[in-house]
């Protein structure tokens, strides 16, 4: 399905984008060894982790992703007290028609990195711009 991502701080909408990766959740596996059980290792369920999400997008005439990050960092994370601004981010995948399909809802994010484009002079390949978040979780919700 062809489409693009909506991408929403606290509701807001802050831009689109075409890749989004990351969205994954990973149990690790602890295993037990039994005394006299030779046949196999007992595996049980371990942490949850969530790593971070990654999106991509060609570079906009806005700023509003580098903005946000230096909400996290420098003079937004000193002016914030030293206390970095957790959000609800939603992540929401749109058909080619406009329509919502499908969101997820990412738990306590805050920007880590954005990168912006290479740059050189005889490059013709579209600018890009990338932005990770760190987050405690997501959730899958209608949109």
């Amino acid at each position: 399905m062809a489409g693009s991502f909506i991408f929403e701080v606290d509701g807001q909408q802050i831009g689109m984008f075409k890749e989004v990766s990351g969205l994954r959740a990973e149990i690790t596996v602890e295993t037990l060894e039994e005394g006299g059980q030779n046949n196999f290792v007992h595996k049980l369920p371990g942490r949850l982790s969530w790593p971070n999400l990654v999106m991509r997008r060609g570079v906009t005439n806005t700023d509003n992703l580098f903005t946000w990050l230096l909400k996290s960092s420098g003079d937004g994370f000193e002016g914030a007290g030293k206390k970095v601004e957790r959000t609800t981010v939603a992540v929401t995948l749109v058909d080619d028609g406009g329509t919502r399909v499908q969101a997820w809802e990412l738990v306590e994010a805050f920007p880590v990195r954005w990168e912006g484009p290479q740059l050189a002079a005889d490059a013709n390949a579209v600018a890009m711009e990338e932005l990770e978040i760190a987050h405690h979780g997501f959730r899958s919700t209608k949109p």
